[in-house]
C-alpha cells in the first residue's frame, strides 16, 4: 500500500469520528439551522423596515421644504439654452415654483427637450441644468425623438416603494461619468402640465429612476450625493477634473466640492 493512500485512509477515519462526535453533540442540528434561518429573516425584515422609514422621512422633509419655496410669476430665461456642468452653483440653488402657465411654460419645455436630445444620450433634463432655476423637468424614457415626452411642472413625490434597486446612472451635467445609484423601484407623483392642470403618475423601474434623478436636481441634490463611498471613489478623479475646469473658467469662484 502506498503511504499517501494510507494517510488518506487515516484522514477519512478521523473525519468520520469527528462527524459522529458532532452529531452526538448536536452540532449542525435542525433546531440550530432553524434558529439561524429565522435570525436572518428577522434581520432582513428589520433592514427593509429601516429603509422604508428612511424613505418616509425623506419624503416628509422634501414636502416641508417645498412649502417654503418661492413662486415665480414671470418666467424668463436666456437663449440659447445650454447645459451647465458640475460644479456650477446654479445646480445647488433653490428652484422656484412656477406660478404662471401657458405658452411660455410650453416653450421652455420644448427648448429643454431639444437640448436634451442634442446631449449625449440624454433621456431627462431639469430646468436648473440649463441655468433656469425653476421647478420643471422634461424626459423621454427612450431618448428617441417622436416617442412619448413628458413636461412636468412643480412635481412632488407623494410616496415611494420600500423596494430599492441599484443601477448605473449618468448625467448630462457630469460628462462621461457613470456610477451605480440606489433608488426606490416605484414612485407616486403629482405635478402640473404646461397648462397648469394636475397630473398624477405612478412610475416604476426605468421611468421612476429618470424621474427621481431629475427631481433631485430640483432639490439641489446631485446624483453623486446619493452614491455609496465605493461608487463615489470610482468617479472621484472625474469630479475633481470638472471642478478644476470650472475654476479655470471662473477664477476666484467658490464651489462645493464632492
Amino acid at each position: 500500500m502506498r503511504m499517501d493512500v494510507l494517510a488518506k485512509g487515516q484522514q477519512l477515519r478521523l473525519l468520520a469520528h469527528r462527524a459522529g462526535s458532532a452529531r452526538q453533540s448536536g452540532c449542525g442540528s435542525r433546531p440550530a439551522r432553524s434558529r439561524i434561518f429565522h435570525t436572518v429573516v428577522a434581520q432582513a425584515r428589520q433592514s427593509a423596515a429601516l429603509r422604508e422609514l428612511e424613505a418616509q422621512q425623506e419624503e416628509r422633509a422634501s414636502q416641508a421644504l417645498e412649502s417654503k419655496i418661492p413662486v415665480v410669476k414671470d418666467l424668463t430665461w436666456e437663449r440659447p439654452l445650454e447645459i451647465i456642468k458640475y460644479p456650477d452653483p446654479r445646480l445647488r440653488a433653490v428652484n422656484a415654483k412656477i406660478g404662471v402657465f401657458g405658452d411660455k411654460v410650453k416653450q421652455l419645455g420644448m427648448e429643454m427637450l431639444e437640448v436634451m436630445y442634442n446631449g449625449d444620450d440624454g433621456v431627462g433634463l431639469a430646468a436648473p441644468q440649463v441655468g433656469v432655476n425653476v421647478r420643471m423637468m422634461v424626459y423621454n424614457p427612450t431618448g428617441r425623438r417622436g416617442d412619448e415626452e413628458f413636461i412636468l411642472v412643480n412635481p412632488q413625490i407623494l410616496s415611494t416603494s420600500g423596494k430599492r434597486e441599484l443601477h448605473e446612472e449618468g448625467c448630462l451635467s457630469f460628462p462621461r461619468l457613470f456610477a451605480d445609484v440606489e433608488r426606490p423601484h416605484k414612485v407616486k407623483v403629482r405635478a402640473q402640465d404646461v397648462k397648469g392642470s394636475t397630473v398624477m403618475l405612478t412610475l416604476t423601474g426605468w421611468q421612476a429612476r429618470i424621474f427621481q434623478h431629475e427631481y433631485d436636481h430640483l432639490q439641489g441634490t446631485l446624483f453623486h450625493d446619493r452614491m455609496k463611498p465605493e461608487e463615489l471613489r470610482k468617479i472621484k478623479k472625474g469630479l475633481v477634473a470638472l471642478e478644476e475646469e470650472y475654476l479655470q473658467l471662473h477664477p476666484g469662484a467658490v464651489v462645493q466640492r464632492a
